[in-house]
């Protein structure tokens, strides 16, 4: 229980501090991957399915304040993830599935074909 514990103060605290940096700095892909790492075990085995309140979707709810941190901040956090499912196309369907479990919008819709150069 204590391990949880830490896990959650660390990613609350990372939260703020992605915040704090995404209003002065351009969003880059290594924050992106960083925060669905937290969802490593799903990504790479399909299940247990993150729940609400747990690291994996507290840190999909911090993407979603990544993405809405800039003007562009929406296209840029979906080219990152598109490019995660290219890499890890056997499992594309779970990262696209990520923010439903979680109960986020990330203000798109990720599947296969997504095209983020017209997310608004």
């Amino acid at each position: 229980m204590g391990s949880q514990r830490v896990v959650v103060m660390v990613i609350g605290l990372a939260m703020l501090l992605l915040r704090a940096a995404a209003v002065t700095t351009p969003i880059d892909c290594t924050t992106v991957v960083g925060l669905i790492s937290a969802c490593n075990t799903f990504v790479t085995y399909g299940s247990p399915d993150p729940m609400p309140g747990s690291p994996c979707c507290d840190a999909v709810g911090s993407l979603n304040s990544v993405a809405d941190s800039t003007a562009d901040g929406r296209q840029m956090v979906c080219n990152c993830l598109m490019g995660l499912i290219t890499t890890y196309s056997p499992n594309a369907t779970v990262i696209a599935t990520l923010p439903g479990f979680c109960g986020v919008s990330l203000g798109f819709t990720i599947e296969p074909n997504t095209d983020c150069d017209f997310i608004p």
